[in-house]
C-alpha cells in the first residue's frame, strides 16, 4: 500500500462543445490530452436537449448567461470524456485555456479556436467534487475503462 498524494491520480469530464465539433477538432483536443500524458478513459458523443443541458448548468441557473449557455450546449452534438491522470483537474483547465479566449494563453485550446466565452471549445470540471457530479451526469461507473 502506498500513501495518497497530492500528485494521485485525479478524474474530470471534459466536453468538446457543439462549436468544437462543428469545427472538427474533436481530433486535436484529444491529442492535446494524449500528449501531456492524460488518458481517456471514457468518452461518447450525444445531443443534449435544452432540459438536459439545464439540469448539467444548474448550478448556474440564476446567471444572466444561464438561457443562452443551455440554448448553445443543445445546439447540436457534443463530445463528453473521462479524463484520468496525475492533477488532471487542473491540467486540464491549462491546456484548455481561460474562459475568455481573448484571455487564453498561447497555444491552448481556447487561445487557438474559440471564437468567444461562451461558445469557447471546450469545458472542463473546476474542482473534484464538480468533477465527481458532473463524470456521474453523463457516465456510470461501468462506462469507465481504467
Amino acid at each position: 500500500m502506498h500513501h495518497m498524494n497530492k500528485s494521485a491520480k485525479q478524474r474530470t469530464l471534459s466536453i468538446v462543445k457543439p462549436d468544437g465539433v462543428e469545427k472538427g477538432v474533436i481530433g486535436e483536443v484529444i491529442r492535446r490530452f494524449e500528449k501531456e500524458g492524460i488518458r481517456v478513459v471514457a468518452m461518447k458523443m450525444l445531443h443534449l436537449g435544452k432540459k438536459q443541458a439545464e439540469g448539467f448548468y444548474a448550478v448556474h441557473r440564476e446567471r444572466p448567461f444561464f438561457s443562452s449557455l443551455t440554448d448553445f450546449m443543445s445546439s447540436g452534438p457534443i463530445v463528453v470524456m473521462v479524463l484520468e491522470g496525475d492533477d488532471v483537474i487542473a491540467r486540464n483547465r491549462k491546456i484548455m485555456g481561460a474562459t475568455d479566449p481573448a484571455k487564453a494563453d498561447k497555444g491552448t485550446i481556447r487561445a487557438d479556436f474559440a471564437g468567444s466565452i461562451e461558445q469557447n471549445i471546450v469545458h472542463g470540471s473546476d474542482a473534484p467534487e464538480t468533477a465527481a457530479t458532473e463524470i456521474h451526469y453523463f457516465f456510470s461507473d461501468l462506462n469507465i475503462v481504467s
